[in-house]
C-alpha cells in the first residue's frame, strides 16, 4: 500500500509504514506508525499515532495528543487545540510563534507604508506564520486604502475587517489581529472573546458586596482585601459590622504591633466579633503566626472573623492566600463618580457655613480639582510623572483653608488669588508632589481655574462641565448625576489621544500578567521547546553581535582626533560602556548555549536569561549594564544601532547629526558640547553659559554639514502634541497619532543666564516614556501660538525612545 491518495479513511489500519503520501486522508484513528509518510496535511486527528518521525508537514492537524516524536516536523502552525502534549519528548524542529516582541526589525521584510508603526509591523510578520494569516502582509500591501480606513476607525473591532477576514476568523483569531494592529482595542475584543467562549456575565464589572463575601466565610477563613490606590474598605467593613450588630476591633500593622494584634485576636475568638488587621504588608512575619493560630485553634465563637487589608507583596504567605477569601475594592472611575464620592462626605452645614457668594463656587472647584488630579493618574506619564496618592485629607485641608481665608478676607479687596493658588498648588496638594514638572502642572491648574473668571456665568472647566449654582446638597447631586459617565480626556486638560495611551497600557498590563503566570519550569517535552527556541535565538544574536573594540586602535584614533577635546573624552567613556555590554552579552549567550546542551550548570543568571529571552524580555544581567526597552527585539536592534554610531564616530570622524537616544549619558553629551563652545570663546565661563535651541525644518537626511557651533540632534519624538514644520511651532496632535518625530534640533550654548521668553513652552526631554528624574535629560524651548499653560495641561514632552 504505497499510494493511498484517493482514500479518506484508514481508521482500521495499524501499520502504514510503507506509505509516502497520505494527503487525501482525513481520519487515521487506530494508526500507530506513520514513520515513512512525509505529508499528512489533510489529517485532522492523529491522536493514536506514536511515531511520526518521517513526517515534515502536519499543518492541518489539530490534535497530536498521542504523538511522542515530532523531531523532523518543521511546521505545526495548524495545531491550535492541543489539549495534551505531555507525551511529546522531541519538538526540536518546530518553529516558534511567540509574538513580534522577539523579532529584530532589521531582519524582517520592510514596511510597505510609513503610517504602519514598527511594533505593528513586527506583530503582523509574526501573525503571518499562522495559516489563517499567511497572506496578510501581501494583502495589506495590495489594499492600503481598505486597511488604513479600517485602522483609522474609532472602534475597529466593531467594523468589517478588510479582505474577507471578518467572515473567515473566529473571535480568538480576531483578537490576535486586533492585538497586532490596535493594542489599545485589545481589552474590548478580549471581552467579546470571553463572552463568546464563556458567558456575557464574565465581562461585566463586579460590584463588591461585602455582606455576601462575609456570608461565604467562616471562623477559619480570613477575608483579604488587596489595596489599590485610592481605595480602602475600612469604612465599609465598619458599617457592615454595625449593621450586623458586631464589634469590629481595628489595628494597623507595623513595627511592634504584633503584641496588640494577638490580644485582639484572642479576645475576639473568645467573645466573638471581628478583627480588622490593616496594612499587613508591613507585618508579614505575623501573617505566618496568624495562619497557624487559625488552623490550630478549635474552639472559636461563631461570629469571629479576621479581615486583612494589604498591598500586593512577593513575600506574603502563599498558604494564607490559598485558605482565604480574596477581594479588591477598586475606586469608581470618572469625574461623576469622583464628585459623588467627594460630596458624600459634605453635609449641608458645610455648604451654609459662609454667606459670601465666592464660597460655594470655590468649594465645588476644589472638589472638581480633587477628582481631576486623581483621574489623571490613569493616563500614566501624560497625566503625572509620578502617580501620587491624593486623598480626602488633601481635599479637607484645602476646603478648611478657603473657609478660613474667606472668613478673614476684606470684602472690598476680595480674594487674594495669589495666596489661594500658592496654598493649593504648593502646600495642600503640592505638598505631596516631588517632581518639578508635576508641581508645574498643579500650579497651572491653580492658575487657570482659581481666578475672578470662575465667578462668571460663561466659565467652564470644559464644554458641559460648569460650576453649578446650587443651594442644597440634593441640587448638587442632581447636577453631578447629569454629567457624562465617561469623560473625554480633554476634561482633564489632555488630548483625546491620551485615551489610546491609557487603553494600550491597560492591555499591556493584562498581557504581562498573563505572561508572568505562565509555567516557567521545564516539564517533559514542552520545556525542551523553550530551550530549543532560546538556543536558536542565542545563536542568531551571537552571529549578529558586533566585534569587540580593540583598545589600542581606539586610543590611536582618539589621539588623532584630539583626546583632550571634551566631546572625544565623552566618546571614549561611551565606547568603554558599550564594550562592557558586548562582552557580557557574548559571555552570557555562549554560556547559555553550553548550559542548554548540559555542558555546564544552569546558574541563576542563566536561568533568568532563558526565561526572559523566551518571553522576549531583557535578562536582568543585561539590563543592569545597559538600558531598558519594551522588548528584547527592540533592545537588540538598539544595541546594533548604538554601536554603529560609536563605530562611525571613532573610525570615520564626527557625525554631522547625532542620535542622542544612542548615548548612555546624554546629559554628559550636552555638558561636553557646552564645554567645547565655552573653550572656543575667550572670556566665557562655564557657569554663565546656558543651553539654547532652534528646531530646524530639515530632516536628518537633508543635513549635509555640521553646525558652526553646537550640535544637531535627531530622533526625538513629541508626546502629547505635534509639530508644525512649516511655521515652526507646536500644534495639536493628529487623531490616533500618539508620537510625532521632531525635525532636526540644533542645540547650542549662549553666554547668558537671563530668563527665556515666557511665551515659549519649556519642554522637558526624557530618555524613555517613563518620565522620572532618572530619565530626565534637559529642557528645550519651543515656539507656540497658544499659551504655554495649554501644553502644560496636555503633558507635552520630548522622548528619545517611544518603545
Amino acid at each position: 500500500m504505497i499510494n493511498v491518495s484517493g482514500v479518506t479513511v484508514v481508521s482500521g489500519v495499524f501499520d502504514v509504514s510503507g506509505v509516502t503520501d497520505m494527503s487525501g486522508v482525513t481520519d487515521m484513528f487506530g494508526v500507530t506508525d506513520v514513520s515513512g509518510v512525509y505529508d499528512v496535511s489533510d489529517v485532522i486527528d492523529v491522536s493514536g499515532v506514536f511515531d511520526v518521525s518521517g513526517v515534515t508537514d502536519v499543518s492541518g492537524v489539530t490534535d497530536v495528543s498521542g504523538v511522542t516524536d515530532v523531531s523532523v516536523v518543521t511546521d505545526m502552525s495548524g495545531v491550535f487545540d492541543v489539549i495534551d502534549v505531555s507525551g511529546v519528548t522531541d519538538v526540536s524542529g518546530v518553529t516558534d510563534v511567540s509574538g513580534g516582541a522577539a523579532l529584530d526589525l532589521k531582519a524582517c521584510p520592510p514596511k510597505p507604508f510609513r503610517w504602519i508603526l514598527d511594533m505593528t509591523w513586527l506583530n503582523l510578520v509574526e501573525l503571518s506564520k499562522l495559516p489563517q494569516f499567511a497572506e496578510i502582509m501581501n494583502q495589506i500591501s495590495r489594499n492600503e486604502k481598505g486597511w488604513k480606513s479600517w485602522f483609522d476607525k474609532d472602534a475597529p473591532e466593531e467594523e468589517i475587517i478588510p479582505d474577507g477576514y471578518n467572515d473567515s476568523l473566529d473571535t480568538c483569531r480576531k483578537l490576535l489581529l486586533i492585538r497586532s494592529w490596535c493594542p489599545d482595542r485589545t481589552v474590548f475584543q478580549a471581552r467579546k472573546y470571553i463572552a463568546d467562549s464563556l458567558e456575557e456575565k464574565y465581562t461585566e464589572p463586579v460590584i463588591l458586596n461585602l455582606e455576601k463575601t462575609w456570608e461565604e466565610s467562616d471562623t477559619h477563613t480570613p477575608l483579604i482585601c488587596f489595596l489599590s490606590m485610592g481605595s480602602d474598605p475600612t469604612i465599609q467593613i465598619d458599617a457592615l459590622a454595625k449593621k450586623l450588630k458586631l464589634e469590629c476591633r481595628t489595628i494597623s500593622m507595623g513595627q511592634g504591633q504584633e503584641v496588640h494584634a494577638r490580644k485582639l485576636i484572642q479576645m475576639s475568638m473568645q467573645q466573638g466579633g471581628w478583627v480588622l488587621l490593616q496594612n499587613c504588608h508591613l507585618g508579614l512575619e505575623f501573617m505566618e503566626e496568624l495562619l497557624e493560630t487559625l488552623l490550630v485553634t478549635e474552639s472559636m465563637e461563631d461570629s469571629f472573623r479576621v479581615w486583612i487589608t494589604t498591598e500586593p507583596h512577593d513575600r506574603f504567605p502563599i498558604t494564607l492566600l490559598q485558605t482565604s477569601l480574596k477581594f479588591t475594592n477598586e475606586p469608581p472611575q470618572g469625574v461623576r463618580a469622583g464628585l459623588k464620592r467627594t460630596f458624600a462626605g459634605i453635609n449641608q452645614d458645610l455648604l451654609d457655613i459662609s454667606n459670601l457668594p465666592m464660597w460655594k463656587p470655590m468649594l465645588y472647584t476644589v472638589a472638581f480639582l480633587h477628582s481631576t488630579v486623581q483621574e489623571r493618574r490613569k493616563f500614566g506619564p501624560l497625566g503625572w510623572n509620578i502617580p501620587y496618592e491624593f486623598n480626602s485629607a488633601d481635599f479637607s485641608a484645602s476646603v478648611q483653608f478657603i473657609q478660613n481665608h474667606l472668613d478673614e478676607c476684606d470684602i472690598k479687596k476680595g480674594v487674594s488669588w495669589s495666596t489661594v493658588r500658592y496654598m493649593i498648588g504648593e502646600v495642600q496638594y503640592g505638598g505631596r508632589v516631588t517632581d518639578d514638572f508635576d508641581k508645574r502642572l498643579l500650579n497651572c491648574f491653580a492658575r487657570v481655574w482659581f481666578s475672578e473668571k470662575m465667578f462668571e456665568p460663561s466659565f467652564c472647566f470644559y464644554t458641559g462641565y460648569k460650576i453649578p449654582v446650587c443651594k442644597t446638597l440634593d441640587q448638587y447631586f442632581e447636577y453631578i448625576q447629569s454629567l457624562p459617565s465617561l469623560d473625554n480626556p480633554e476634561v482633564f486638560g489632555l488630548h483625546p489621544n491620551a485615551d489610546i495611551t491609557y487603553q494600550s497600557n491597560t492591555a499591556s498590563d493584562v498581557l504581562e500578567t498573563i505572561t508572568n503566570i505562565q509555567p516557567k519550569e521545564s516539564g517533559g517535552g514542552v520545556g525542551e521547546t523553550r530551550e530549543a527556541i532560546v538556543y536558536r535565538l542565542s545563536e542568531d544574536m551571537l552571529s549578529k553581535l558586533p566585534p569587540n573594540y580593540v583598545p589600542h586602535e581606539v586610543k590611536a584614533r582618539l589621539i588623532k582626533m584630539g583626546h583632550l577635546n571634551s566631546m572625544n573624552i565623552f566618546l571614549r567613556q561611551e565606547i568603554d560602556r558599550m564594550q562592557r555590554v558586548i562582552s557580557i552579552l557574548r559571555t552570557s549567550l555562549s554560556d547559555l548555549k553550553l548550559a542548554i546542551e548540559g555542558t555546564i550548570i544552569m546558574s541563576e543568571n542563566l536561568r533568568d536569561a532563558l526565561d526572559n529571552m523566551y518571553d522576549a524580555r531583557i535578562p536582568q544581567l543585561w539590563k543592569r549594564v545597559s538600558w531598558d526597552s519594551s522588548t528584547l527585539g527592540f533592545w537588540f536592534t538598539e544595541l546594533l544601532e548604538r554601536n554603529a554610531q560609536f563605530s562611525t564616530w571613532i573610525f570615520e570622524g564626527r557625525p554631522n547629526v547625532f542620535w542622542m537616544t544612542g548615548f548612555f549619558n546624554p546629559q554628559g553629551f550636552l555638558t561636553a558640547m557646552r564645554q567645547e563652545v565655552t573653550r572656543a570663546h575667550k572670556g566665557w565661563a562655564l557657569d554663565t553659559v546656558t543651553i539654547h535651541n532652534e528646531v530646524l525644518r530639515q530632516t536628518k537626511e537633508e543635513i549635509t554639514s555640521p553646525p558652526a557651533e553646537g550640535v544637531y540632534i535627531y530622533g526625538l519624538y513629541m508626546d502629547g502634541a505635534s509639530w508644525d514644520r512649516r511655521n515652526g511651532k507646536l500644534t495639536e496632535s493628529t487623531p490616533k497619532v500618539l508620537f510625532m518625530q521632531l525635525p532636526v534640533l540644533h542645540i547650542f550654548a549662549i553666554n547668558s543666564t537671563a530668563p527665556k521668553d515666557p511665551k515659549l513652552y519649556v519642554c522637558p526631554i526624557y530618555k524613555k516614556p517613563r518620565r522620572t528624574d532618572l530619565t530626565f535629560i534637559t529642557v528645550v524651548y519651543l515656539r507656540t501660538v497658544l499659551s504655554p499653560d495649554h501644553w502644560i495641561l496636555r503633558g507635552v514632552a520630548l522622548l528619545c525612545d517611544i518603545k
